[in-house]
């Protein structure tokens, strides 16, 4: 991750969930795509390597209050990643 959103003005189901910017990489850490914003499920930190899911499984990732189906993202972190193993 290299940064956090601040947004007052936000769908209602994004109140409360902690907005991200993410840059994806390849399994050597080089970057492949542009940044992009995501939810964080999991309480990842800033420099920290995370696991992205894309689509249906981004809306329903954050289910500390049951899986919401019509959450207003397409990107959400999942996990944290510890080391890459090639």
């Amino acid at each position: 991750m290299v940064g956090s959103v601040v947004s007052t003005q936000k769908a209602h189901s994004l109140v409360g969930k902690k907005l991200m910017i993410v840059q994806p990489v390849d399994s050597s850490k080089n970057p492949v795509r542009c940044e992009e914003v995501s939810i964080d499920t999991v309480g990842a930190g800033i420099g920290e390597a995370v696991l992205l899911v894309r689509g249906a499984a981004a809306r329903i990732s954050d289910t500390k209050n049951g899986p919401v189906r019509n959450e207003a993202s397409d990107s959400a972190i999942v996990g944290i990643i510890d080391r890459f193993d090639k």
